[in-house]
């Protein structure tokens, strides 16, 4: 990570994300969160297992950074490719945690378009005044995240926050809103923030776990009865995406959020096909 983070600010900026996108070099998420300006570095990219994409992360750091950076997109590759097999074993193992067959979340996230991100949080002179990440639930699906031995990642339990010690031989797994919305509310998102200090720098790996663009996120039958009623209507991934990075900052009512706005739209389709 240092290859890229170290570099001058320009250089850096040959992967500037563009507004609205979620892929890219960003500085910080300025506007996104209501409080305390971010204090950290990212650079995204998105990842998917499909024969066709086989090179997706190489080829983007060769694209955006040139072939300086070859080595580092193949690196990532391979990370990619790591953690998305690895996503696919935990999907089964929540799978018969749900009572639900276990191939079900492991056959709709089989061909999955994810998101890596790299995260870069240096030293803050006034650690009290920002936040590296503020509070928020991650809109995706999984997510997986390898931290280096920098203490900074804090959850939110029994309504105070708590730090999560590094373990660099371990990950920490995150449920998100969509698997949240895909377990019809059995499994709740993780509310979450990250908090910087004045000496040293922290860096993480973040993979986040997502559904390909044309799958309908929507509960097995399994877990909807007359006691479990639907709580969410049916979307797309790409839908949820859009809105948060256009409409509405995560937090931990995205996805409660998201799915007024849903059936707002759909209120509005059916008035208007209604009129003509």
């Amino acid at each position: 990570m240092d290859h890229f983070f170290e570099q001058p600010l320009h250089q850096k900026q040959k992967a500037q994300r563009k507004l609205g996108e979620h892929c890219g070099y960003a500085s910080s998420f300025t506007g996104r969160f209501s409080s305390k300006l971010p204090w950290k570095e990212t650079l995204s990219f998105e990842y998917s297992p499909e024969n066709s994409s086989s090179r997706i992360v190489e080829d983007y750091f060769n694209r955006t950074l040139g072939e300086d950076f070859s080595h580092l997109g193949k690196v990532y590759e391979e990370y990619s490719s790591s953690m998305s097999k690895l996503s696919l074993g935990i999907m089964e193992l929540l799978a018969m945690s749900l009572g639900v067959n276990r191939n079900h979340f492991k056959d709709f996230f089989e061909g999955n378009e994810s998101i890596m991100r790299l995260n870069y949080y240096p030293p803050c002179k006034k650690p009290d005044q920002a936040l590296g990440t503020g509070p928020h639930c991650d809109p995706t699906s999984l997510t997986i995240l390898h931290q280096d031995t920098v203490g900074g990642l804090q959850v939110f339990v029994d309504n105070e926050w708590r730090s999560i010690t590094p373990n660099v031989n371990a990950f920490v797994v995150n449920i998100g809103d969509t698997f949240m919305a895909l377990s019809n509310g059995r499994y709740k998102s993780c509310l979450h923030r990250a908090v910087v200090n004045r000496t040293s720098t922290r860096k993480s790996l973040a993979f986040f776990l997502c559904p390909k663009k044309d799958k309908v996120v929507s509960p097995p039958q399994e877990l909807v009865d007359s006691n479990n009623p639907r709580i969410y209507p049916d979307f797309s991934w790409p839908n949820l995406l859009e809105f948060t990075q256009k409409h509405y900052r995560a937090d931990m009512n995205t996805l409660n959020t998201f799915s007024e706005w849903i059936i707002k739209q759909q209120q509005q389709q059916k008035t208007s096909e209604a009129v003509m």
